[in-house]
């Protein structure tokens, strides 16, 4: 069934109004029409079950069938702060990272990024991003793209979550299952990646003088778009996903 995410501002007790892009999209590309059904959600968590009640050019009326909370979200808070990659590599980041269950990318500005974030059009164009990756995976929510932050602001970011770590080609002795197990019952994990020139010293420095361990990914070094979605996946597969089949 198609899924939509609907502005919570749109949704009332008994209907849905679908407007803009969604709306070309149902009408046009799917060529839904009215007595059709499809999915809703709020992005709070909420799917809706809707059928089509009127259809014109400008929205989609829907009568709200059933309301169930999605079954799809993990279990905890995940952060990603990314340090900012060169060319389409953040799309990457943010769409496979997306599917695998993150709830927030913060862009980092780190010594080596060689690629610079000016503006918030970027931030639009990759909002986008995940919402279109939230609703072809069919998660609850969409991940919020946050502003561009630098290693200072990182470190705040990452003393605020229950789990916290920056992964380090160069770390030899703690593995990041460590970390994860470190704590019971997490509400939350959040992980710093550097770009492609990985991290000046001086950053891993002040990263463990704040407190923040580096961890080690194992024996190979990855790429910056492959090293965010295999973390994920090693939290997911470690304390995030335990509970939710």
């Amino acid at each position: 069934m198609s899924r939509f995410f609907i502005p919570r501002e749109h949704i009332s007790e008994n209907q849905i109004t679908v407007t803009g892009e969604d709306t070309v999209h149902i009408t046009k590309v799917l060529r839904l029409k009215k007595g059709d059904t499809l999915t809703c959600c709020d992005g709070q968590g909420f799917d809706y079950e809707a059928k089509i009640a009127e259809v014109s050019k400008a929205t989609v009326l829907c009568d709200i069938l059933r309301k169930t909370k999605s079954d799809t979200e993990p279990n905890i808070k995940v952060t990603l702060i990314q340090g900012i990659p060169k060319a389409s590599k953040m799309d990457y980041i943010i769409q496979k990272t997306t599917e695998l269950g993150i709830s927030e990318i913060f862009p980092c500005e780190l010594n080596r990024c060689v690629a610079k974030l000016d503006g918030e059009k970027k931030i639009e164009r990759w909002q986008k991003i995940a919402k279109e990756a939230a609703q072809q995976s069919g998660r609850g929510i969409v991940p919020t793209i946050r502003p561009k932050i630098n290693i200072s602001e990182a470190v705040k970011v990452l003393k605020s979550a229950d789990i916290s770590f920056v992964a380090y080609e160069c770390e030899e002795k703690t593995v990041i299952k460590t970390v994860l197990n470190s704590k019971s019952e997490p509400k939350s994990v959040a992980f710093l990646v550097g770009a492609e020139g990985g991290f000046d010293k001086s950053e891993i420095d002040f990263l463990i003088e704040n407190g923040i361990p580096s961890v080690s990914l194992g024996k190979r070094i990855l790429r910056t778009e492959t090293a965010g979605e295999a973390v994920l996946s090693m939290i997911m597969y470690e304390i995030g996903d335990i509970n939710s089949i």
